[in-house]
């Protein structure tokens, strides 16, 4: 990017109130990365940074302390209690105890956090296997958690115990283990189960953290599959910030910039509300409706072989195209997306943009090969489908 293009943006970002529509117009074109660029615009975006300059370091300092607050009570407290609850024999005869029925059982939450958990740690674990990034232990990892002295329980240690006992009782079901022995791992594959030594942590298990506790503060949404893909992006952005002192609070502002993104999105992954206005199969439609104004004869070709658009569309919108693209391309996709002031129309044009440049291929093919270019596209050149779905914008 030209030096131009980069004092452009510090010009925007220098005035003491940023001006909104000057800034999205810059990003809308790809924002450079130098100087923490990209993380400082995706803040203000994602209304994570307010307008005006002078209230950012407050602002900052007052998200970063609650962020704090929620991993004690959500990570650390139940952790301390579970390493006091497990101590001593008569604790069986306590009120609260691990088959008390009552719904109000500390234990009760804590087998249900565990599911939510297992089901997260999954997730993170796989985030792009193709880039070593997740599986690397990050600069600064939660002093808070990994400090020496505890020995109450954090999120890996509920996993590891989780899966352990998970793994005996199939083994006494079946005479046999059916879990895979988490030290065998196929040749050249980063194991699933590479566990840093003590007081390190990796980033996905950053990642993990971050899902989990929005799932706690969230419980009306929880966690959902594909969530682990939105939140990798943004921390990924935020934790490779050439600015190392935001670079250290990268936990806490992705979280924030998560949940605010959620905030917009988060009826793309609430099943109820499928065929309400708001909801996924609503903006699914809404990508043919188009296709149907810009292309009538690829779109008739499509509606002729029953491609539904959930068939491809649906992974497109929800998951903001991170499954479709390299890490490096999607980030590029998202500066655009972000800077989108009708909040993510523009997802639509780029989802009608990357039919249109594969419309010969599509108008040629059959069921089969049409829904194996759909659910593998073949175009890697993100800059090129922007400009399309930028000249699809301009030719309303």
């Amino acid at each position: 990017l030209s030096p131009l293009r980069i004092a452009d943006f510090q010009e925007v970002l220098g005035e003491p109130t940023v001006a909104l529509t000057k800034l999205r117009d810059l990003c809308f074109s790809g924002i450079p990365f130098d100087g923490g660029l990209r993380c400082l615009c995706w803040k203000i975006l994602l209304n994570y940074l307010p307008l005006e300059k002078a209230l950012w370091s407050s602002l900052l300092k007052k998200q970063r302390d609650l962020y704090s607050q929620f991993l004690k009570e959500m990570i650390i407290q139940p952790g301390i209690a579970k390493a006091n609850l497990g101590v001593s024999r008569e604790d069986v005869t306590l009120e609260d105890h691990p088959l008390n029925p009552n719904p109000d059982s500390r234990w009760n939450t804590y087998f249900k956090d565990n599911e939510v958990l297992l089901q997260i740690d999954k997730d993170v674990r796989r985030l792009y296997p193709d880039m070593a990034f997740f599986q690397r232990p990050t600069d600064y990892p939660c002093l808070l958690i990994l400090d020496p002295q505890n020995e109450f329980e954090t999120l890996r240690k509920r996993v590891e115990q989780t899966t352990l006992k998970s793994q005996t009782v199939a083994r006494n079901r079946s005479g046999v283990t059916n879990v895979s022995s988490p030290h065998k791992t196929a040749p050249n594959s980063l194991s699933e189960y590479e566990v840093l030594p003590n007081g390190c942590e990796a980033h996905w298990e950053v990642v993990e953290r971050i899902l989990f506790i929005y799932a706690k503060l969230n419980p009306g949404i929880a966690y959902v599959q594909g969530m682990n893909e939105i939140v990798g992006p943004l921390y990924y952005t935020f934790a490779t910030d050439p600015n190392s002192e935001w670079k250290e609070h990268a936990e806490a502002d992705t979280f924030f910039c998560f949940t605010n993104l959620m905030a917009e999105i988060r009826d793309n992954f609430i099943k109820s509300l499928d065929d309400s206005q708001c909801g996924i199969t609503y903006k699914m439609e809404k990508v043919y409706s188009t296709l149907k104004e810009k292309d009538v004869e690829l779109y008739l070709k499509l509606q002729e072989q029953n491609i539904k658009p959930q068939f491809f569309a649906f992974r497109w919108l929800t998951l903001l195209l991170s499954q479709e693209f390299l890490l490096p391309d999607v980030i590029r996709i998202w500066d655009s997306l972000f800077a989108d002031d009708k909040r993510f129309d523009f997802l639509l044009l780029v989802c009608c943009a990357m039919l249109t440049l594969i419309r010969d291929q599509l108008l040629e093919g059959d069921f089969t090969l049409n829904m194996r270019l759909l659910q593998d596209y073949p175009i890697s050149d993100v800059h090129l489908i922007l400009k399309k779905a930028k000249e699809l914008q301009d030719s309303k």
